[in-house]
């Protein structure tokens, strides 16, 4: 009666993973294409706008991100990745600004700290009318940021669903020598 149980367990295992398996071969899929459209997208911008347009001496000196990936532990104690837009300060920023106090002579001000700006838009870098290639190139390389992190998560769950497949095959073995 076990071995039943551990049979049918074993089998609604391997068909999640089967499934998971087929669901990152989509994603894997999907963040190809997006990445050649982006590229494709990009390449039609520097045509547009010119080679010397759209490079790497248009970055701006100090570049912040737009989006952060953050981790959670779901209730099977799996990791799960996504993506937020990033908040107008980031974790550097945060503390004194001078690590000292100084004593000055005659009136003091408070000086009222500067909220740093909410993170600039990095087509902007490139002009004010920029091609719409250039957006959805943004766009596809965004889409693709999202689907990178839903393959992360997925691939933790199919490491976990093959480690957790090993261990009971081998108590399967134990059951029954002569099966599995």
């Amino acid at each position: 009666m076990a071995a039943a149980n551990l049979r049918a367990e074993l089998d609604s295992l391997l068909l999640q993973l089967l499934g998971d398996l087929e669901e990152l071969e989509t994603k894997r899929a999907a963040l190809n294409a997006r990445v050649e459209e982006g590229w494709l997208s990009l390449s039609k911008a520097r045509y547009a706008m010119g080679a010397k347009s759209v490079g790497p001496l248009q970055y701006a000196s100090r570049m912040e991100p737009q989006v952060c990936v953050r981790t959670s532990e779901a209730q099977d104690g799996l990791q799960k990745f996504w993506l937020v837009r990033a908040g107008p300060r980031t974790p550097e920023e945060v503390g004194p600004r001078e690590s000292a106090l100084r004593k000055r002579k005659g009136p003091t001000k408070m000086a009222e700290p500067e909220p740093s700006p909410a993170p600039q838009d990095p087509l902007n870098w490139f002009g004010i009318l920029v091609p719409h290639s250039l957006r959805q190139a943004q766009a596809s390389f965004r889409e693709g940021l999202q689907l990178a992190a839903d393959m992360a998560s997925l691939q933790i769950r199919i490491d976990w669903g093959r480690n957790q497949l090993r261990g009971l095959q081998e108590k399967l073995k134990q059951l029954e020598p002569g099966a599995a």
